[in-house]
């Protein structure tokens, strides 16, 4: 009767956590997918609690204390901008800590059948890869790691690394029944030591322009790394939870990817984006066209139609509230305000509409980029607020561009395009943007929420 109010728990909460996943795939919803997934990962957590092996309760209620104290403290004090850094280091905590579950399962290695032994192997592998490859990950984003390592041969390096540690793997498994304090105790810490490594060397050459794709597939491979310790327990929260996790995780590594118009492959082994604007920019014709804030203020209150295009730098300038503001403002006086999201700005997946959610803006408001494209013609400004690559015309017009093909926002033909940037830099891909140089685009340097308060400032005086 226990054994099956235990199942009955686990699949109730596998349940919320499908209930959770589906509200959070609208923004309408979302909250109320995250309360749902919240109960159901408590009701998961009780359940285990109650489980005929468990014994050491004084450490599991300290270790969940613990837990629940730095992340609740951390998700109160972090800022918007920060939270791309916050959703790697969690889902990297996932992947490590399935590893530790199979390192844990290993240890009492007579209680495994060959089988889970194969599955204990892979869900390790995967599992440390997304641990030390999202630790990777967030010491980009925090600006702790401020440069991209490429070498010759890397490539093979990485391969070379891969192959050990499947090889190593392998071993444990064909020994998995031996004494882990001889030799083959020593397989399975190399094994680990170089799972781990492939996560550091895989991620290390990647580029800011591809830190949304890469924190989708860590996210994804965290989640099959939960389902395959999930059989190895006899677990079926954590089979069905990370089996749903993984497959929508890897559905929107694949989304994101087309987004960019490049394979899953180009952008963890090409190094794109990874050069910091040094080798990849070229040289363009014309001049840079700079306007005043007053200038772009009078164009907009005068204007029939305005379309934001948010950014990362908008992000970095925690601007979201002051653009709101100057938004409300134009439709006060008559001018119709829309927002344009591309699928890749920010630095992970929903990035620039978690940030304009958070200021208030209404959802019917904000519109991806099949939906947009087809007015942005019929715009008067489109104004651009620190993006810079998916508004690059280069994309859709230069055939020997790095991101040629790559669809993007069409704010060049706007009738006037403004573009808030704080310096004259190329951005994440390290290429030259045309927009910047076209006859009908003007450039307004600054801090985001520093222009856009005298653009607010502007406006009220017309």
């Amino acid at each position: 009767m226990r054994a099956d109010l235990i199942q009955a728990s686990y699949i109730a909460a596998t349940l919320l956590f499908i209930l959770g996943l589906k509200g959070m795939s609208s923004p309408r919803t979302a909250r109320r997918g995250i309360v749902w997934a919240g109960v159901g990962m408590l009701v998961a957590v009780v359940a285990t609690f109650f489980e005929p092996a468990m014994t050491n309760y004084l450490l599991m209620v300290i270790a969940v204390a613990i837990g629940a104290t730095i992340a609740y403290v951390a998700a109160k004090k972090v800022a918007m901008v920060d939270m791309p850094q916050m959703v790697a280091i969690y889902n990297g905590m996932g992947g490590g800590a399935a590893a530790l579950i199979a390192a844990a399962e290993f240890m009492h290695p007579a209680t495994m059948s060959a089988s889970f032994a194969i599955l204990g192997i892979v869900g390790a592998l995967i599992g440390s890869i997304s641990f030390s490859g999202s630790m990777i990950a967030f010491a980009k984003l925090q600006g702790l790691i401020r440069k991209s390592f490429l070498f010759p041969g890397q490539n093979i390096v990485n391969l070379l690394v891969l192959a050990a540690a499947i090889v190593l793997g392998v071993v444990v498994i064909l020994q998995h029944t031996s004494d882990l304090t001889g030799p083959e105790g020593l397989a399975l810490g190399l094994f680990f030591g170089l799972s781990l490594l492939y996560g550091v060397l895989m991620t290390l050459p990647i580029g800011g322009a591809d830190m949304p794709v890469v924190i989708s597939l860590y996210n994804a491979l965290t989640g099959l790394a939960v389902a395959f310790e999930g059989y190895v327990l006899g677990n079926a929260a954590l089979i069905i939870a990370g089996t749903v996790v993984g497959s929508a995780g890897f559905l929107l590594t694949q989304l994101m990817a087309r987004a960019m118009n490049r394979s899953l492959a180009n952008v963890l082994f090409a190094g794109f984006g990874a050069k910091g604007g040094e080798e990849l920019t070229g040289a363009l014709e014309g001049t840079m066209k700079e306007m005043a804030p007053d200038d772009a203020a009078i164009n907009m209150a005068f204007g029939q139609k305005v379309i934001i295009v948010p950014g990362y730098g908008m992000a970095v300038a925690q601007a979201q509230h002051k653009v709101w503001e100057l938004a409300k403002l134009l439709q006060e006086k008559g001018v119709q305000v829309k927002f344009a999201i591309h699928p890749v700005a920010g630095r992970m997946p929903g990035h620039m509409n978690v940030l304009l959610a958070e200021a208030g803006v209404p959802y019917d408001l904000i519109y991806d980029l099949d939906e947009i494209n087809g007015e942005l013609p019929t715009a008067d400004v489109a104004l651009v607020i620190g993006a810079n690559d998916v508004v690059n015309p280069a994309a859709r017009d230069d055939k020997g561009s790095p991101i040629y093909g790559m669809p993007i926002l069409d704010v060049d033909k706007a009738h006037t395009a403004v573009v808030i940037k704080r310096g004259r830099g190329a951005g994440f891909a390290g290429i030259e943007n045309s927009l910047f140089y076209a006859d009908g685009t003007r450039m307004v340097y600054g801090d985001a929420q520093d222009v856009v308060g005298k653009l607010i400032a502007g406006v009220k005086k017309v």
